[in-house]
């Protein structure tokens, strides 16, 4: 295996065991795949490794042939600790345990994808560190390992030279972060689009979607409802309209939303104009005043008041550092 130093390639290990979640470990290897296929220099070295070697079975019966850890003999470039089911089992490997620690001691930074936040934690990898995972076992991250600041939100958190994920496709989103840190945004969204994927979420994005964190409605038109109010909502999306695309009444429409949502309408389209805006703000160069417009606030003091009572902070803070400020997008 190819050392870090060596400009060739970026040599980046794939740490797995019995029982892994498969694609912790194949969306990664498909997105520095891409990367290289794109042009990435220096391109990408992948392997997975396992302690012994072989043939792993993943929690979902996908065989992955593996390499022997003892193989990893140069420092690598990147190691990724992917996660599953089995994660608590892994942890508890002392051979694999003692592994890991070894290994990210040595390599340019060491990631981790879902629950294999736990195994970097019982390696001492995040002790005084802030990181995450899978939004199932933040809880229990945090109880077990009180030295790591657990963040339940984001996709990812990098912290120094430690990057961990949340669960299944962020590995996806997380291996793009990297890709973009090592050879650009331009590369990092041709992969993301060949991919097909919906959006290259910056890290500070939720893990659940405001679709995702209500109850899925029993009756048809209300999931229309909510599809609608995610796609469109610049729209007019008062109560009186959306009953109307209901027919319902007003009154009728509030009570059945509320009750098969667990949430209110004016909630809802608040915090999915929220997730719109956030979006924007992180992704594109349009100004505040334009992303308001667009996303159905009308002003930059309503999406102002809006992100505080959604999120608990201004719009601004999900404006990606790199970019300057530009006149007519402060907020206060």
């Amino acid at each position: 295996m190819k050392s870090a130093t060596d400009m060739d390639s970026r040599a980046v290990v794939i740490a797995v065991f019995p029982g892994v979640l498969g694609l912790d470990v194949v969306g990664p290897l498909e997105v520095f795949a891409l990367a290289n296929r794109f042009g990435a220099a220096p391109a990408y070295a992948t392997s997975v490794v396992s302690l012994t070697g072989g043939t792993i079975v993943a929690s979902s019966g996908l065989a992955l042939g593996t390499e022997p850890a003892a193989s990893v003999t140069a420092p690598p470039d990147t190691l990724v600790v992917a996660g599953g089911y089995s994660s608590s089992q892994a942890a508890a490997d002392r051979d694999f345990i003692g592994w890991l620690r070894r290994v990210a001691g040595s390599a340019r930074r060491v990631t981790s994808v879902c629950s294999g936040a736990l195994l970097l934690a019982r390696a001492g990898l995040l002790d005084g560190r802030r990181a995450t995972t899978h939004w199932s076992v933040c809880g229990k991250l945090a109880t077990h390992y009180p030295s790591v600041e657990v963040e339940t939100g984001p996709v990812y958190v990098r912290d120094g030279k430690v990057w961990t994920s949340a669960g299944v496709t962020a590995g996806m989103d997380l291996a793009l972060a990297l890709v973009e840190h090592d050879h650009g945004a331009d590369l990092a969204l041709t992969v993301a689009r060949e991919l097909v994927m919906f959006v290259h979420r910056p890290g500070g994005f939720p893990q659940l979607s405001v679709q995702l964190e209500v109850r899925r409605p029993e009756s048809e038109r209300l999931r229309e409802i909510l599809a609608f109010i995610a796609r469109c909502p610049g729209a007019d999306l008062s109560v009186p309209a959306l009953a109307r695309r209901c027919a319902m009444s007003v009154r009728t429409f509030g009570r059945v939303f509320r009750r098969q949502t667990g949430t209110t309408p004016g909630a809802f389209v608040r915090a999915s104009r929220v997730e719109a805006a956030r979006r924007l703000i992180q992704t594109s160069d349009a100004t505040f005043e334009e992303i308001a417009r667009t996303c159905g606030f009308g002003t930059v003091e309503t999406m102002h008041r809006a992100f505080q009572r959604t999120v608990g902070t201004t719009p601004g803070r999900f404006r990606p550092q790199r970019e300057p400020e530009r006149a007519g997008t402060a907020v206060p």
